[in-house]
């Protein structure tokens, strides 16, 4: 006998302050990201039920919510996770391939040497030039195995940026106050 079980999807929402940034029915995980270079903007992580969809119940654009495709993905169970990290790689016309595979390859190799807590490598499925890199690490094991800058892409990115149209977009994390566990830097939602 075949057991349905619920169709989880992994999704991308990027914003700028202010936004309504509640959480909705069905969701499994959140993490909310700040970008860097702009406190104004924040990028939003999250795995659901089925296909996101509007208010008016049409499905959501390409530019604020994306439908994330799974490339790569390590998880330690359970996740020990202190610090978050998010990179946003928008691809030139015809490059996004050869980003996917540069990222998959780098992924390999960090599961290998670095030993994260948490990877996503994933593709948008609505914009497929788009490509996300969630990492998480568990800070004081990383310092231990004298690993203090895990995942640093300073070696690949002499080779990514003739691939894309712009800098990669960096974001830390940054808990919602209303679902992260008090002196817990990293939710239990998250990831």
């Amino acid at each position: 006998m075949k057991s349905l079980r619920p169709l989880r999807m992994r999704g991308l929402r990027l914003y700028d302050l202010p936004a309504d940034t509640g959480w909705e029915e069905g969701l499994h995980a959140c993490s909310r990201f700040q970008s860097l270079d702009d406190p104004e903007r924040f990028a939003m992580y999250f795995v659901h039920e089925g296909p996101a969809v509007t208010e008016t119940g049409g499905v959501t654009d390409a530019w604020d919510h994306h439908t994330l495709m799974v490339v790569r993905e390590f998880r330690r169970v359970p996740l020990e996770a202190s610090a978050l990290a998010l990179a946003l790689f928008t691809a030139r016309g015809g490059r996004a391939a050869s980003v996917v595979a540069a990222l998959a390859h780098f992924a390999e190799r960090a599961v290998s040497v670095y030993q994260p807590s948490y990877l996503l490598l994933a593709q948008s499925f609505e914009a497929p030039h788009t490509v996300v890199l969630i990492t998480g690490v568990h800070e004081r094991a990383a310092f231990q195995a004298m690993k203090p800058q895990a995942f640093s892409l300073e070696l690949l990115l002499p080779e990514l940026q003739p691939l894309l149209t712009t800098a990669p977009e960096w974001y830390a994390y940054c808990p919602d106050r209303a679902f992260s566990a008090v002196g817990c830097p990293v939710s239990q939602y998250a990831v």
